[in-house]
């Protein structure tokens, strides 16, 4: 058996790697056991600006800037071609990062990976944890590795950071799916698909349509990341290939067709259902949960990897800070665990704002009074302070979204493609 690491992580993900990197620098002895061989394809693929700082922390800005394309901002508009709406990161109320990144996945996860192992962090590729087992003072995690084979390592600490799979949760029985949120995702990636230039080309597009909603999403000078999100029971009813659905939805739809102008896929089509999901509790006495495994949202506001980092971010620091003090553990623990709920009851919000018609005709009918765009453009892009001047702005928002569903301030949409 190993001897004792201080802080075992499982997942060598955004919130992983971060971990890993940020407590390795600290002098920390860590270890990161992450299931696939990087590079790997994975979706996620639009960065926030409130992102921007812990880069910097992790020392991989300069990295980013050499490959990475730029992000300025987004674009919400329809599928009956009537609205399209801009925001710009720069317009944010009180934005400190003006620009954030459109990455490929596969190069952004194993450049962080990378990062951690070059910063001291032990790194187990290709290794599965089978068995979790909780002892007075230490955490031991039986472990299946398809070069080594078996073996056991032991911990002080544990931060799952294991994604959808959510080991500990799954251990303690803590995950609770959204049921509202039942939601089936299809997405590849294109070659050449017509793109604006300068700033026009770098901004995340939404196409909401009555249903369903496409995300287009720049990674490279010619390759884009285009996916659809519509109700699992609705795909179910189909009763298609999803390759058939993805091909299907974007031939139908005239404002769809027309972005992808004569765009070939270059990946395969994947899948992702019913990914809406919550753990009770993201602490425990000797573990913490981070990025995926507790909780995720919805794909909307491209909040995946920005809380993945940011809860990578404050798992180092609590566990950096109980190493040193283990009296103020469960205080730090608990602190943390408020801390990720708060944020995520504020995506949630969101997201489940999204989904009301009323959402996408008061923001594509801006209000520019009180500025509550520039209010909703900041907590889009990461700042999640909790200062009063946002709160109120965004609580005004909420309220004119309630009475637009009896009163039409802004004008109806209808939402429904015009086929040809």
């Amino acid at each position: 058996m190993d001897s004792l690491y201080d802080v075992a992580i499982i997942g060598g993900g955004p919130a992983g790697s971060t971990a890993a990197a940020l407590l390795a620098r600290k002098g920390r002895r860590v270890v990161v056991v992450e299931r696939d061989k990087f590079p790997r394809f994975h979706v996620g693929e639009s960065l926030l600006p409130y992102s921007m700082s812990a880069f910097d922390r992790l020392g991989v800005r300069e990295k980013l800037d050499l490959w990475a394309q730029p992000k300025l901002g987004g674009e919400i508009a329809t599928t009956c071609g009537t609205r399209s709406q801009r925001f710009y990161f720069k317009d944010g109320f009180r934005l400190k990062h003006h620009s954030a990144y459109q990455v490929t996945r596969s190069d952004f996860d194993k450049m962080l990976l990378d990062n951690a192992a070059s910063l001291g962090a032990e790194v187990f590729e290709e290794t599965s944890v089978v068995k979790l087992d909780f002892q007075p003072g230490e955490v031991r995690l039986s472990l299946e590795s398809k070069i080594a084979g078996p073996r056991e390592i032991r911990a002080k600490y544990l931060i799952d950071c294991s994604g959808r799979e959510s080991v500990t949760g799954t251990h303690f029985k803590l995950k609770r799916n959204y049921e509202h949120l039942r939601k089936f995702s299809v997405f590849a990636h294109f070659d050449n698909m017509p793109r604006e230039e300068k700033v026009g080309g770098t901004l995340t597009r939404l196409v909401r349509g009555d249903d369903h909603w496409f995300w287009i999403i720049p990674l490279t000078p010619t390759r884009t990341s285009v996916g659809l999100v519509m109700d699992t029971l609705r795909f179910k009813e189909l009763k298609k290939t999803p390759e058939d659905v993805l091909d299907i939805y974007l031939k139908e739809q005239p404002v769809m067709r027309e972005r992808m102008g004569a765009a070939t896929r270059a990946t395969p089509v994947y899948t992702i259902a019913d990914y809406s999901y919550r753990n009770a509790s993201f602490s425990g006495d000797r573990w913490l949960m981070a990025g995926d495994a507790a909780g995720f949202i919805d794909p909307i506001w491209s909040t995946g990897v920005f809380l993945a980092i940011l809860s990578g971010e404050l798992t180092a620091d609590a566990m950096d800070q109980s190493l040193d003090h283990p009296g103020k553990r469960k205080t730090l623990f608990k602190k943390y665990d408020r801390k990720m709920n708060r944020v995520m009851d504020i995506y949630l919000r969101f997201v489940n704002a999204w989904y009301r018609q009323e959402f996408v005709e008061v923001f594509s009918n801006p209000i520019k009074r009180f500025e509550l765009v520039p209010a909703i453009n900041a907590v889009l892009a990461g700042n999640i302070g909790g200062s009063f001047a946002i709160w109120w702005r965004l609580e005004l928002f909420y309220l004119i979204l309630f009475a637009q569903r009896f009163v039409p301030l802004c004008p109806r949409l209808t939402l429904t493609a015009k086929t040809k």
